[in-house]
């Protein structure tokens, strides 16, 4: 899986091949799937949502740029396997929030049977986890269609974001976004990607904020 999918497409950091070689993949999607865990291509781990693809994976958390000491929060656990990447780059400090919760529960479980030392809680993770802030990288594994200003708030300056955007059903972007020292964020395009919506009263309350409620004459 590594070398013919992930290694040949581009990705280069070492750390992130040597965790994606080390994270028995198969133990995170449902037994019925397990015969498929090494194809390069999303799995259905219940209640609509998916792992995502190795390859998307292994980008993802290229993109981040870990370094030793930097502390990463995920908004989307799942079954826990882009925690379990994550938790085995060396000296990275790993948060995961996660809105479902009985996926919440069996991750959380999972990763410690496992060995991965992640911090997890379950809860709606547009809006971060805010006494653990601020975060050297923050990795979002659900699409919204806007930016969730939580995350950015909690994002470190220098910190990196990565991030699929674009609406439910339409068409998503991956962006990774660097926090300026003026708090802007520089972004970059990453081409078009596919992942189920990121649900939760955060994206609704975003919405009803933004657009006025027409008052009747």
């Amino acid at each position: 899986m590594v070398i013919e999918t992930i290694e040949a497409r581009g990705i280069s950091d070492k750390r992130v091949l040597e965790a994606m070689r080390s994270v028995p993949r198969h133990l995170f999607v449902p037994e019925e799937e397990r015969d498929y865990a090494y194809g390069d291509y999303p799995l259905p781990i219940g209640f609509g949502q998916t792992i995502s693809q190795p390859y998307i994976v292994a980008l993802m958390t290229e993109l981040l740029e870990l370094k030793p000491g930097d502390k990463v929060l995920e908004v989307g656990t799942g079954s826990g396997y882009q925690a379990a990447v994550l938790a085995a780059i060396p000296g990275v400090e790993v948060y995961s929030v996660e809105i479902i919760p009985e996926l919440a529960q069996s991750a959380k479980e999972r990763l410690e049977q496992l060995g991965y030392k992640v911090t997890c809680k379950q809860g709606d993770g547009y809006f971060g986890w805010p006494e653990y802030a601020p975060f050297d990288a923050i990795i979002v594994t659900a699409a919204p269609d806007h930016i969730p200003p939580p995350l950015v708030e909690q994002l470190a300056v220098g910190g990196r974001m990565v991030i699929p955007v674009g609406p439910p059903g339409g068409y998503q972007v991956l962006w990774k976004l660097v926090k300026q020292p003026d708090g802007e964020l520089k972004a970059y395009n990453y081409g078009g990607v596919a992942f189920v919506p990121l649900t939760g009263a955060g994206v609704q309350q975003y919405w009803e904020r933004t657009i006025p409620t027409p008052r009747p004459r």
